[in-house]
């Protein structure tokens, strides 16, 4: 399941396409959303947000579209018009005059409004989103020892939503390694400095895979570019200490760690 980074990317995708653009064509699989299309013919997607793994797709007549790919669900940007070669089932189809976004796929779609939006189950559950650029290490480190979550083994609570939100199990694994953390501790067993450092890993190797991943060039970004240091490198030497990376399954996922460094 793509994480929190795709999802921005996906979602940057959608708006270079659509965004500000008046919509000319509206069209939903799903029969409760039928009575939306004509609704919305006309208006405009205000902004794409994202909240973790879920895409709200804002409409300038007040209405969010709430969508969440789960396993399957993936949107396409086409020339409007042209119908992509694809085995996918359309689900939502939404094109202005030069651009069209689709769905496929998604199950889990649903039109909410201003107070729908306030409540809904998903939208309510999730944590703060780790590419929120307000969201401090502060605040990591608070969430960490905070009463909910710092008796919770960090092989769990690095892919609960609840947690925090855009996490998935390649972040969860290159998190733990940059903090140089075994994946069994708990907030309340950690140091002060070992403390610090996750909460900086959490906030910064999302960042840093959101802005890098697929830049082939160091040298054209200006900076580091993400790399996985150990997800799916069983076998292969640790570039930190030189220990052998191992592989094992944690919350029913593959887990990735260095034994050498990592305690």
């Amino acid at each position: 399941m793509p994480e929190g980074p795709e999802i921005r990317r996906a979602a940057d995708t959608l708006e270079k396409a659509i965004k500000g653009k008046t919509l000319t064509d509206v069209w939903f699989a799903f029969p409760e959303l039928k009575v939306w299309q004509p609704v919305l013919l006309g208006e405009r997607i205000e902004a794409i947000e994202t909240r973790g793994k879920a895409i709200l797709s804002h409409f300038s007549s007040g209405q969010t579209l709430y969508s969440h790919n789960q396993l399957y669900g993936v949107w396409r940007v086409t020339d409007s018009g042209k119908t992509p070669d694809s085995t996918r089932v359309l689900r939502v189809r939404l094109g202005a005059e030069d651009k069209t976004i689709l769905l496929y796929s998604a199950s889990d779609i649903e039109m909410l409004d201003r107070d729908s939006l306030t409540t809904h189950p998903f939208l309510q559950r999730v944590g703060p989103d780790v590419l929120d650029m307000s969201l401090t290490v502060a605040d990591v480190a608070g969430r960490l020892l905070s009463t909910r979550f710092h008796r919770r083994q960090f092989s769990g609570l690095l892919l609960d939503q609840a947690f925090l939100a855009g996490l998935g199990n390649y972040l969860r694994v290159e998190i733990l390694w940059q903090a140089g953390i075994a994946a069994h501790h708990r907030a309340q067993d950690l140091s002060p400095e070992a403390l610090q450092r996750l909460a900086e890993a959490l906030l910064a190797v999302p960042r840093l895979s959101y802005q890098t991943r697929g830049v082939v060039s160091e040298k054209r970004h200006h900076g580091a570019l993400f790399r996985f240091k150990v997800f799916h490198r069983e076998g292969k030497a640790c570039e930190r200490c030189g220990g052998i990376i191992e592989r094992t399954t944690l919350s029913s996922r593959p887990f990735y760690w260095c034994p050498g460094c990592q305690h």
